[in-house]
């Protein structure tokens, strides 16, 4: 019943990567937190490091398939994509050897403060620039930011978008453009982040028999995860829906909001 529910869960984490660039971070990690609970407050730490090895998988397959005019606004961007990856591996780090406790409640209350952050500071939900089609500035976000921002989405799991995408809206991207260049700069959080935790010396102590731990991650987990994902991330990056872009925001403040609720309980 797990692997059928994590299936299920896959399908909506390839649905939200390509609508809103999550690549599975905060969407996998309280679904593997309930499917590992047996392990306790080590679960916590098992999800962070399943959700950076989903990630590596859903952003780059994302990445692949979007369309390279797309892409283009972050030529340029190679220092920013450096220094997320410096950034994430000294996250993931910190992870590993922080309280559990301490990492879910962190988790709980970024989320919960980026939502009140889009619903009251202006630029997400009323945006200055026009929503337009073509991208808007060439580098999204300076380079300076990279490692803060790789090292806080690594150590939560939350991915890079749920930082990302708020920034590059702000910056007068239109969601369906915030959205795909979030993809590639996840890929650069998560690749590094996984490589520490798929490096951790030891599972957590007292794992049970149908948690299968490589380093700190669910390897079932994630092939559920995966399975589901993948095929939904090449039909709808193929035929994306077409959303309007106020409304395309409120659902992703409407999905930060639910994830904050479900870890909080």
């Amino acid at each position: 019943m797990d692997f059928m529910a994590l299936l299920g869960i896959g399908l909506l984490t390839g649905v939200t990567t390509v609508l809103f660039g999550f690549g599975g971070g905060f969407v996998a990690v309280p679904v593997v937190v309930w499917a590992d609970s047996a392990l306790g407050a080590d679960a916590m730490r098992v999800a962070t490091a399943t959700s950076a090895l989903v990630m590596v998988v859903n952003a780059a397959f994302a990445t692949a398939v979007t369309p390279r005019r797309v892409l283009g606004a972050l030529r340029g961007g190679g220092p920013l994509l450096v220094l997320l990856g410096v950034g994430a591996a000294a996250g993931a780090l910190a992870a590993r050897h922080a309280p559990a406790g301490l990492v879910r409640w962190a988790f709980v209350g970024y989320v919960a403060l980026t939502v009140v952050d889009l619903l009251l500071r202006p630029g997400f939900l009323r945006p200055r620039a026009p929503a337009a089609g073509a991208p808007g500035p060439s580098r999204p976000l300076p380079a300076v930011v990279g490692v803060p921002v790789g090292a806080v989405a690594a150590f939560l799991g939350v991915g890079g978008s749920v930082m990302t995408v708020p920034a590059m809206r702000r910056a007068g991207h239109p969601m369906r453009v915030a959205t795909a260049l979030a993809n590639p700069l996840t890929l650069a959080i998560a690749l590094p982040a996984a490589a520490v935790f798929l490096g951790a010396s030891a599972g957590p102590a007292g794992a049970h028999p149908h948690v299968t731990l490589v380093g700190l991650v669910d390897l079932r987990a994630a092939g559920a995860l995966l399975l589901g994902a993948l095929p939904v991330i090449a039909v709808l990056r193929r035929r994306p829906p077409r959303l309007p872009d106020r409304l395309y925001a409120w659902t992703y403040v409407a999905l930060l909001a639910a994830v904050a609720v479900a870890m909080a309980r």
